[in-house]
């Protein structure tokens, strides 16, 4: 993508409620504009930022076998009704048809769509377990909008349910979906900061699970038990105040973001749906449920608030929106203008920087405000040769375009 063409560009001022680093530095830098408290437009360097996240999940979630669906937004009353929710949930957007009359809601989750739509699919035992997964918009009427993509109204979530049989089942996928969660955390770097955090699981099971990403502009206050590198969150601490897997009370306090969450749900949203099967007796049970969540904005908010420096953002590579931002300096168009081609041939994607009307001050820092992995730089300094630096580093070095490909590719 040339810069030049790119409509979205770098902003000097952002809004003055912003509070969040990843907001103010997502919005400087041309990734999102802010339509409202919690609510953002995703720009073109953004939205490929969100696709690369996006597509990671995807692909984990369906080595777990996950078959991917698309859930409506609008959810009718009487299915929150019969979970007992419609009433309790906190956050719902509730509103009635003009037309209609009927009162419906913006869904800001789906186990109300999802136990009755497997309940048309699940009637034996032959049919579990299944893994069914969407990527979707979520609304939520959140009172405490102040922290950029980490507490939205409205924002993105994927959504994994598991069906099974018995809770043995349904035990053994919970520790594959771990699993999972941690391959995705390392992906995007955040792995050595991101701690499986014991919750309360609520009536039907003991304990729940969330990810929680330590960084100062956390929310959430966990606690360490560095001898079995687990974390508790405070309501654990409150009721038992040690680690629950080793008893150890000597554990460090921190501040994280929560970053993707597991449950057991067993038959709390199949039940009032119901949702069964039969056995090979004929014999009709409950099916046991699990809920696995993570959401995408969020994951990209902490990722900002992790990977950032007083110039900009540090994307990790597995999320840039492109992998190398070529600048030119000077007179060398046809010089940088063959790079470009030739980068885009090899499958390298480039941001290039061909802008006139920018000084070679401006395009450095707006190359370290976005934050891309590789800078580089052609220029009557630099010659034949080509000037390589990565975003996280000082130092700067010369190559050859054969020697760039290689290192790229």
């Amino acid at each position: 993508m040339r810069q030049s063409e790119l409509f979205a560009k770098t902003q000097k001022q952002i809004p003055k409620d912003e509070e969040a680093i990843n907001a103010k530095l997502l919005i400087k830098a041309g990734f999102i504009d802010k339509t409202m408290a919690g609510v953002y437009t995703f720009l073109p360097l953004g939205w490929r930022v969100f696709k690369k996240i996006e597509n990671i999940i995807r692909q984990e979630m369906e080595t777990l076998d996950g078959q991917e669906i698309l859930m409506p937004t609008l959810q009718p009353k009487t299915n929150w009704e019969k979970t007992g929710r419609w009433e309790t949930y906190d956050s719902l957007f509730k509103f009635t048809s003009f037309y209609t009359k009927t009162e419906l809601v913006l869904g800001p989750t789906h186990e109300e769509i999802i136990s009755p739509l497997m309940a048309k699919f699940i009637s034996s035992y032959k049919d579990l377990p299944k893994y069914v997964f969407q990527i979707q918009n979520k609304f939520r009427d959140e009172p405490r909008a102040k922290s950029g993509l980490l507490r939205g109204r409205e924002f993105f979530m994927k959504d994994l349910y598991s069906f099974h049989k018995n809770e043995a089942n349904l035990d053994e996928y919970y520790e594959k979906t771990k699993k999972s969660y941690e391959k995705i955390f390392k992906m995007f770097g955040l792995d050595k900061l991101t701690y499986l955090t014991f919750a309360s699981g609520g009536t039907f099971s003991k304990y729940s699970h969330e990810f929680q990403t330590l960084t100062p502009a956390g929310e959430d206050t966990i606690y360490i038990c560095d001898k079995c590198k687990i974390a508790v969150n405070e309501e654990i601490i409150n009721e038992q105040n040690a680690c629950p897997l080793c008893g150890n009370k000597n554990l460090r306090k921190e501040k994280a973001i929560e970053t993707g969450n597991i449950f057991k749900l067993k038959i709390k949203y199949s039940q009032p749906f119901g949702l069964g099967y039969k056995d090979e007796k004929g014999d009709k049970h409950d099916v046991i449920m699990g809920c696995y969540g993570m959401g995408l904005n969020r994951l990209m908010g902490t990722i900002v608030e992790v990977f950032h420096d007083e110039k900009g953002i540090i994307w990790p590579e597995k999320a840039a929106p492109f992998a190398t931002h070529l600048i030119i300096i000077g007179n060398n168009q046809k010089n940088s203008d063959k790079l470009y081609q030739n980068l885009q041939k090899t499958e390298i994607e480039v941001l290039y920087d061909d802008r006139k009307d920018a000084s070679a001050g401006e395009k450095f820092a707006d190359a370290d405000l976005i934050g891309i992995p590789y800078r580089l730089v052609i220029s009557e300094k630099t010659g034949k040769k080509i000037e390589i630096k990565k975003r996280n580093e000082t130092k700067t070095r010369l190559v050859s375009e054969k020697e760039l490909i290689k290192l790229l590719t």
